[in-house]
C-alpha cells in the first residue's frame, strides 16, 4: 500500500500599511523598506499602492496637489511611492500593484450597467469591498509572491480611504493568522515645549479602532528617535507590545530606512506575528554595499530641473517632480557620484528674474513634463541655449516634446 503526504500550502500574508496624523508621514518609504527587509529574509514581495481619489489614474492630476507620477513598463502613470518600491526592492511593477478608488467604482459601475449582478441592489458593502479585495488577491496570486504589501493611501479618518480600510478589516476577519495592520504615525515634538508628545498616534490608534482595526506594529515617525518611556506610554494607550513600536527617526538618507528599522528587529517581530521563521540569517549585504557607496561618493554631477509646479503658496514643492528627482539620485549613487539638484522655475526665465545662461553653470539640466502654455517659453529659451552650448540635456514626456519643437 502507497501513502502520499501532502504538506498544506501556507496561505499567502498581507501586511496593510496605514497612515497616522498627517500625510506625508513615510508610509510609502515604510512600505518599500518593509519589502525590502522581508526580501533579505528569503521571501517574496508584492507590492501594491492603493489611492483613494476617483481619478482613474494619477496622469490627470496636478502636480502640486499630487505629486509627480510614476510611470511603469505597462504604461500606466500610477503614485510616485511605485517609484520607491521599485528602487528599493528591484521590481518592475504592473498594472494589478496599484488601484484607485476610480478604477473600483468605475468596474463596479460598468458591472451593474452590463447586468453583471444580476439585478441585485448594488451597495458599498459588499460590492466595493469585495472588488477591492479580488484585485488584492488577484494581485497577489499572479505575483508569485508570498506576502503582500499593501499601502493605503491618505491618512486614517479620511472619509475617502474607507472602503479600503473596511475591505482590509473584513480580510482580517475571515483569515486573522494571514493579515496584519502596519500603522505609521508621527510624533511631532513642539518647538515650546521641547518634549515628544504620544497623544496625536494614540488619537490615531482610537479612529482606526472606530472602524474594527488593530494595529499590530506602530512605526513612530518623527525628528528624533523614540526613548523607552514614549515606547511605553504607546504600547500601553494602544494596546500593543512595547517591542512593537518601532521607532523612526528622520534620517540623512531615505535609503537608510530599513537597517535602522532593523535595529528595533522589525522583520523579525512580522514573521513572528505571521508565525513565519527566517528563510535566511538577515542578509541585506548588497544593500549595505549600495549605502556604503552613496556615502562615500565625493565627485558631484550639478544638475538644473527646470519645472513649472515648485511654487505652492510661499513655498517650494520638489515632490511634483519627486520621481525624476529619485531616479536621478538613485543612478548618480549607483555610479558612485552626488547629484546635486536645483531646482530652476522657468517662469524666471520669461519674466526676466533670471538669465538661461546661468545654465553654463551645471554638468546637465532636465526639462520634466508638464501640462499647459505657462512656463513654456521660458522652457524654450533654456533648451535653445543649452542646444547652442553643449550642455547635456534630459527632456521627458513635454520636455522631450518641447526640445524637438525647438
Amino acid at each position: 500500500m502507497v501513502y502520499y503526504f501532502f504538506m498544506k500550502k501556507k496561505n499567502h500574508k498581507y501586511i496593510f500599511v496605514i497612515g497616522g496624523v498627517m500625510s506625508g508621514v513615510g508610509k510609502g518609504i515604510a512600505t518599500s523598506s518593509i519589502g525590502k527587509i522581508l526580501q533579505g529574509k528569503g521571501y517574496k514581495v508584492n507590492p501594491i499602492k492603493v489611492d483613494p481619489y476617483l481619478n482613474v489614474d494619477a496622469g490627470t492630476m496636478n502636480p502640486t496637489e499630487h505629486g509627480e507620477v510614476f510611470v511603469i513598463d505597462s504604461g500606466l502613470e500610477c503614485d510616485q511611492d511605485l517609484g520607491n518600491y521599485e528602487r528599493f526592492m528591484d521590481l518592475d511593477l504592473n498594472s494589478e500593484n496599484y488601484m484607485t478608488s476610480g478604477m473600483i467604482y468605475q468596474y463596479v459601475i460598468d458591472k451593474e450597467r452590463n447586468l453583471g449582478y444580476k439585478g441585485k441592489c448594488v451597495e458599498a458593502i459588499p460590492h466595493i469591498t469585495g472588488e477591492i479585495t479580488r484585485r488584492i488577491q488577484k494581485s497577489a496570486e499572479t505575483s508569485g509572491a508570498e506576502i503582500s504589501i499593501i499601502e493605503i493611501g491618505g491618512t486614517v479618518g479620511d472619509y475617502q480611504n474607507i472602503m479600503f480600510i473596511e475591505a482590509a478589516r473584513i480580510m482580517k476577519l475571515k483569515n486573522p493568522d494571514d493579515v496584519i495592520f502596519v500603522l505609521v504615525s508621527y510624533l511631532p515634538i513642539p518647538s515650546t515645549l521641547g518634549e515628544m508628545k504620544t497623544r496625536p498616534t494614540q488619537n490615531a490608534v482610537r479612529n482606526l479602532n472606530s472602524y474594527g482595526v488593530q494595529p499590530e506594529i506602530i512605526i513612530a515617525r518623527g525628528t528624533a528617535a523614540l526613548d523607552d518611556r514614549r515606547k511605553e506610554k504607546i504600547a500601553i494607550s494602544c494596546n500593543i507590545a512595547m517591542e512593537n513600536v518601532i521607532s523612526a527617526p528622520d534620517v540623512e538618507s531615505v535609503y537608510d530606512v530599513p537597517l535602522n528599522f532593523e535595529k528595533d528587529n522589525l522583520g523579525g517581530k512580522i514573521l513572528k506575528t505571521f508565525r513565519l521563521k527566517e528563510k535566511r540569517k538577515q542578509d541585506l549585504k548588497e544593500w549595505k554595499t549600495f549605502l556604503n557607496t552613496v556615502k562615500s561618493a565625493k565627485e558631484e554631477a550639478s544638475i538644473a530641473i527646470i519645472g513649472k509646479y515648485f511654487d505652492t503658496g510661499d513655498f517650494i514643492l520638489s515632490d511634483a517632480y519627486i520621481s525624476v528627482i529619485e531616479a536621478v539620485k538613485y543612478s548618480a549613487y549607483k555610479l558612485g557620484v552626488k547629484a546635486k539638484l536645483t531646482w530652476l522655475n522657468s517662469k524666471d526665465f520669461e519674466n526676466g528674474e533670471k538669465e538661461v545662461s546661468l545654465l553654463k553653470n551645471y554638468d546637465g539640466v532636465i526639462v520634466p513634463g508638464g501640462f499647459g502654455e505657462s512656463g513654456i517659453e521660458g522652457k524654450l529659451s533654456a533648451i535653445k541655449f543649452v542646444r547652442e552650448n553643449k550642455i547635456p540635456y534630459l527632456g521627458l514626456c513635454y520636455g522631450m516634446q518641447l526640445a524637438v519643437i525647438e
